[in-house]
């Protein structure tokens, strides 16, 4: 058994066929075949089902993926530790962020910059995504650290989280709505929002989480029925009267001058925003630094796996 065999063993499943991993791995095709044709033939067992449009690994294969893939990672973190002790930190950050994070006080780029300009060497692979998406390739080591915004009151398993933001959510409506129809008004319970045609960011986003998980609890759905990845376009659809805007308050009060801002009670709602990573923590030096780095660039109280936030 070689390692070159197991790395191309993973990266046919990840690429789901055998020509576009002899793309990425810049090989031969048939030199692929061959290589995992001859791990089956040592292994006894076939690890890759041929048969449909796509590969996939069968019920071996996926039993051998994650001892491949761990494999993979040690030949790759003993390369970067002796290279850290050298003094070249070289290798390659996988970094994800929410797609309304552009619209929160979060410079995540000018870290980015920042460490790249301290470590030229190291490789920075940025992806944008919805929370949930973003979680689950966390647990794949598909990303090393994810800007996410939370749904539930503790952190998923095997990641541990830092909250950066924390603030109300509110819903915001024209100011002739009857919602907001008291001069003084300023809040909205949750049971008041259950017969209106809400606004709302996406499902699989924090805040939707957030929204859908109150209303579950209350045994009830809330009516979506419009949804954008951007605040502010949600914000843009509630002036035009078509109905009331979930927000983060932060990104309410840039539309104060059209709208009316009503903080969700019974119960509060708040929309947390942190920085996630696995518990066992990043395997490559690079990752590490870099965590480090954004760790201490936006601070806030960190919450470990199994720990109540």
């Amino acid at each position: 058994m070689e390692l070159r065999q197991l790395q191309y063993l993973v990266t046919v499943v990840e690429e789901a066929g055998f020509t576009r991993a002899a793309a990425r791995l810049h090989v031969a095709q048939p030199g692929v075949s061959a290589q995992i044709r001859q791990l089956e033939k040592e292994l006894g067992q076939p690890l890759l089902d041929r048969s449909g449009r796509s590969v996939r690994p069968t019920e071996a294969g996926e039993a051998v993926l994650p001892y491949a893939r761990a494999a993979l990672a040690a030949v790759e973190g003993v390369r970067h530790v002796v290279e850290e002790y050298t003094g070249l930190l070289r290798g390659h950050v996988t970094v994800g962020l929410f797609s309304a994070a552009a619209t929160h006080d979060l410079d995540v780029v000018s870290v980015l910059a920042d460490f790249h300009d301290d470590h030229p060497r190291v490789e920075i692979t940025l992806t944008e995504d919805v929370s949930d998406r973003m979680l689950a390739a966390l647990h794949r080591g598909e990303l090393d650290v994810a800007v996410i915004g939370l749904t539930g009151e503790e952190p998923p398993p095997g990641v541990s989280l830092q909250v950066v933001i924390d603030e109300p959510l509110v819903a915001a409506v024209p100011p002739d709505d009857p919602l907001a129809s008291r001069a003084d008004r300023a809040t909205v319970t949750l049971a008041a929002l259950g017969d209106r045609t809400l606004i709302s960011l996406p499902r699989g986003t924090g805040l939707r989480g957030v929204l859908d998980r109150a209303f579950a609890e209350a045994g009830a759905r809330p009516r979506v029925g419009f949804e954008a990845a951007a605040p502010h376009v949600l914000a843009e659809l509630a002036a035009r009267g078509l109905g009331v805007a979930v927000l983060p308050a932060a990104s309410a009060a840039e539309h104060t001058d059209r709208l009316r801002v009503l903080e969700i009670v019974r119960p509060r709602l708040r929309g947390r925003i942190a920085l996630a990573w696995r518990t066992d923590g990043p395997a490559a030096p690079a990752a590490r630094a870099f965590l480090d780095r954004l760790r201490k660039a936006l601070p806030g109280p960190t919450i470990p796996a199994g720990a109540s936030a």
